[in-house]
């Protein structure tokens, strides 16, 4: 299967398979450990690591989550088990732990954000969750970000859905892990759904949080890599390549590899 920009679904499906496959007998580990949300890039993921053969545990971790997520989410396991016998699913409602935390920190005065704060917080505790689970398995945190997210807006919770052991989809596109997900056959309802990141137990959208749809930050990433400035943009896409270098510029911390203070020599 080609898209009509050139994108071999197929071919890239079975090299990141092999390669996901490699890596786990290389790390001498026995599978993979998913987080399903009932979005399509953990839909994509967990199928390609379902596809290597290796036991791939798909776990659903909800917190206050709309019950259109958890369907999704559910419709999606269910086909893997159905399809893969090495597929196998579980759940662990973080709800009363999420609930356990807020108690015992305190509130801040702003509420924008201590929003956006305890939105992160859902994202570690399913970071340690995956972590745990991996752990008595012996297996590896395949992490669901893509390219746009992870290495263009960094739109993701550092050491929460940002802490993975290997990132499968991290070099594609959003629009390119829609071309795998309708080659690999997920279900039309996680397909035709809205982005989300369900951190804030309401319905706004991954859009409604940027300002600007995947695909204008696809287009917004490529001018940027090909040098483009501003200043040659106008109207809607002048917006949406400020939305892109603002987002890009601000979470370079997530991006980049941690500070070190390095210490002269001679203070040694």
């Amino acid at each position: 299967m080609t898209t009509t920009n050139g994108f071999n679904a197929k071919a890239v499906n079975d090299y990141i398979v092999n390669w996901l496959k490699d890596y786990a007998t290389n790390a001498k580990v026995n599978g993979f450990v998913v987080g399903i949300s009932g979005g399509i890039d953990s839909a994509v993921t967990s199928a390609l690591c379902a596809q290597t053969g290796l036991p791939t545990l798909c776990v659903e971790m909800p917190i206050h989550q709309a019950q259109s997520h958890v369907q999704r989410a559910q419709e999606h396991i269910a086909m893997l088990k159905e399809k893969y016998p090495n597929v196998s699913g579980t759940e662990a409602n973080l709800t009363p732990v999420f609930e356990a935390f807020r108690e015992v920190v305190p509130q801040s005065d702003d509420e924008h954000l201590s929003n956006l704060t305890l939105a992160n917080t859902r994202a570690r505790l399913r970071m340690t969750t995956l972590y745990y689970f991996a752990g008595i398995n012996r297996a590896l945190v395949a992490g669901t970000g893509n390219k746009v997210e992870d290495f263009g807006v960094g739109f993701y919770t550092k050491y929460g859905d940002g802490g993975v052991d290997i990132s499968p989809i991290a070099d594609l596109m959003k629009s390119e892990v829609r071309a795998i997900g309708s080659y690999i056959g997920v279900p039309q309802s996680i397909l035709a759904a809205k982005p989300t990141d369900g951190l804030f137990g309401d319905d706004r959208s991954d859009e409604d949080q940027l300002g600007a749809s995947y695909d204008e930050l696809e287009w917004a990433m490529h001018e940027d890599e090909k040098g483009s400035t501003r200043e040659q943009f106008e109207g809607r896409q002048k917006e949406v390549f400020n939305i892109y270098k603002r987002l890009n510029r601000a979470n370079q911390h997530k991006m980049n590899p941690i500070p070190v203070c390095e210490i002269p020599a001679e203070l040694k």
